[in-house]
């Protein structure tokens, strides 16, 4: 009896201030944490808002379409869903605007990994060149050039532990460049993507930017 009553009380702080505030704040308070990176409790807000909403309410149309394009975001999806809205039928003006946005203007393809990858893995420093990052380039570079220069010198010298010291050290310092290569080439997919979903959430027309 005490476990149901404590769930009970739960549900009922979690769902009452969507469903009894005014639309306005909730749907403020919902894209104030998705702004804050947690989207899954802004969908969850979103979600109990558009239940406690009147079917063809304004404000509806606006918490679902917001639930909508945020888990685009969530999964990084360029597709719009074939439904229109949650719990209803009917068009919905603000996905409608989003969808056009979307398909005037396309997503630049993503840039591969796998050419970065394997030039970082042949040539230090250029995976990072192949992606016009002249800086980061320059340093890979300069970490590893000098380090593999050593390890081939002490080679030739059969230096022994010395060899293999300097070699595990270029071998941890290219690592490292392949990684950063890597993880440049996937922060520059993540940044094309939230640059075009930013413009199709604005040409929705709905108020308020989560990020």
């Amino acid at each position: 009896m005490m476990k149901r009553c404590a769930f009970a009380l739960l549900a009922l702080l979690i769902y009452a201030p969507a469903g009894c505030a005014d639309p306005a704040g909730s749907y403020r308070q919902a894209l104030h944490r998705a702004a804050q990176g947690d989207d899954k409790v802004a969908q969850k807000t979103l979600h109990a808002l558009a239940d406690a909403l009147p079917a063809g309410d304004t404000w509806r149309q606006r918490v679902t379409a917001a639930d909508q394009l945020i888990a685009m975001r969530e999964t990084q999806q360029t597709l719009f869903p074939a439904r229109s809205g949650l719990n209803g039928s009917g068009s919905n003006p603000y996905l409608a605007l989003a969808s056009a946005y979307a398909s005037a203007h396309p997503m630049l393809p993503e840039a591969r990994r796998w050419p970065a990858t394997l030039l970082a893995v042949m040539l230090p420093g250029a995976g990072h060149a192949w992606q016009e990052r002249w800086r980061d380039a320059g340093m890979a570079a300069m970490m590893v050039w000098p380090m593999l220069i050593l390890t081939v010198w002490a080679a030739k010298r059969r230096m022994g532990p010395v060899t293999v010291f300097f070699a595990l050290i270029t071998l941890w310092l290219w690592s490292g460049t392949v990684f950063s290569s890597m993880s440049l080439a996937e922060r520059a997919n993540a940044e094309t993507y939230m640059a075009w979903w930013q413009g199709v959430w604005q040409a929705s027309a709905l108020p308020g930017r989560p990020w």
